[in-house]
């Protein structure tokens, strides 16, 4: 695995610096169980921003062609990632804990004078991703497109003897 770049997150967001790169999914720890294969690259932006919202802040792009398993047939879904998030630095979760929760606002992080770029961009990707990505007309494992259509509860009837 490369060296992945660590931040100092307050004095990278005062200083306004800008830090870019790409990571092979491979390299992905956290990823490896949301994936269906590890091949492909995510790259990444990460921009500080000294006041956001009266705030330090990071800006982080993150785009990719991600191979995730579609809960369906269980086969690749090729889902093409691309996301944006604003994080809000705070020195610690209790300062953050007095402040409203805002669920379409800015995510708000604990900034620490070691922060691993490649855990910031891991995090995005996971709250990226679909929960149970899915194809929109998928094949049953065998190929067959009727087994995928049929209805599960079409037998019950019958069990039922014949009630409506």
């Amino acid at each position: 695995m490369p060296h992945a770049p660590v931040i100092d997150g307050f004095e990278f967001a005062r200083s306004g610096a800008i830090l870019s790169g790409n990571w092979q999914l491979k390299d992905c720890p956290r990823l490896q169980s949301e994936l269906y294969a590890t091949h492909g690259t995510l790259h990444y932006a990460l921009q500080g921003l000294p006041q956001e919202q009266g705030r330090p802040a990071l800006l982080l792009s993150v785009e990719g062609t991600l191979q995730l398993t579609c809960q369906r047939c269980l086969g690749p879904l090729e889902f093409a990632l691309r996301s944006e998030a604003l994080l809000l630095l705070y020195g610690d979760e209790a300062e953050i804990a007095t402040l409203a929760v805002d669920a379409e606002g800015p995510e708000r992080i604990v900034a620490q004078r070691e922060m691993p770029v490649l855990d910031l961009v891991e995090d995005e990707v996971l709250l990226a991703i679909p929960i149970a990505p899915r194809h929109e007309q998928c094949r049953s494992r065998e190929g067959d497109v009727s087994a995928a259509q049929q209805r599960p509860f079409a037998g019950l009837r019958a069990l039922m003897g014949g009630k409506r």
